[in-house]
């Protein structure tokens, strides 16, 4: 599902809104967590998951086409953890 699917998904369930209302809204509570998460912290949504920050230290690479080494420098990457609602729903339990 792509953010438009989304935002189409809520404003049909609730007609009594806007689209342009629900897509401000899902866009706010997007940028909210990448926002929470470019300070370093942790956002969880409760039965879904909990989205952090990993940092991943530098270290010697080989580039893949000709075999050199090439130092990588040290980088920070989300992360996600499917919470127990999500990943119980997902192996039908």
């Amino acid at each position: 599902m792509i953010r438009s699917e989304l935002v189409q998904k809520i404003a049909d369930e609730n007609p009594h809104l806007y689209q342009r209302d629900v897509e401000r809204i899902v866009n706010t509570v997007f940028e909210q967590i990448v926002e929470a998460m470019a300070k370093g912290d942790r956002v969880e949504l409760r039965g879904f998951g909990a989205f952090s920050v990993k940092k991943r230290d530098a270290r010697v690479g080989r580039n893949p086409r000709t075999g050199e080494s090439v130092s990588v420098d040290e980088k920070h990457v989300p992360f996600f953890k499917t919470g127990k609602l999500l990943r119980d729903r997902l192996n039908d339990k």
